[in-house]
């Protein structure tokens, strides 16, 4: 039997919640408790937007390869999709920033902010691997 290949953009989002974990945990360790929830925080406020652009890219991805008409409006269509794909993750990240910097006591800033950067640079680095 075959085995399928998991696709580059659910390997990287799968690196970015283990980049978020291993953080975390370093956090814990260095600071205690807070650090460590600051720095879960920050890493899921962007690796779930991650997650949910991954997702809609499988399915534009599935979808056209269903439609065997292609042509040019069809490649215009996809080009927009990712475009407002892209911008809802930017957004949704953000708006998750600042829910937690609103909602959450006691945030322990340079936690939340490594933890942010590192999941960031691990959706280039995970491409570099690939």
């Amino acid at each position: 039997m075959r085995r399928q290949k998991v696709p580059v953009m659910f390997r990287v989002v799968a690196a970015q919640f283990l980049t978020t974990l291993f953080v975390a945990a370093g956090a814990w360790i260095i600071g205690g408790h807070r650090a460590a929830v600051s720095s879960l925080l920050g890493g899921l406020a962007c690796a779930l937007p991650n997650g949910l652009f991954a997702l809609n890219l499988a399915r534009l991805s599935h979808g056209s390869k269903l439609r065997a008409d292609g042509g040019m409006g069809s490649a215009k269509a996809h080009a927009l999709a990712l475009l407002f794909g892209e911008f809802i993750k930017v957004v949704l990240t953000i708006a998750l920033l600042v829910l937690i910097a609103r909602m959450v006591r006691e945030v322990v800033w340079p936690a939340l902010l490594v933890a942010v950067v590192a999941v960031l640079l691990m959706q280039a680095a995970a491409l570099v691997w690939r």
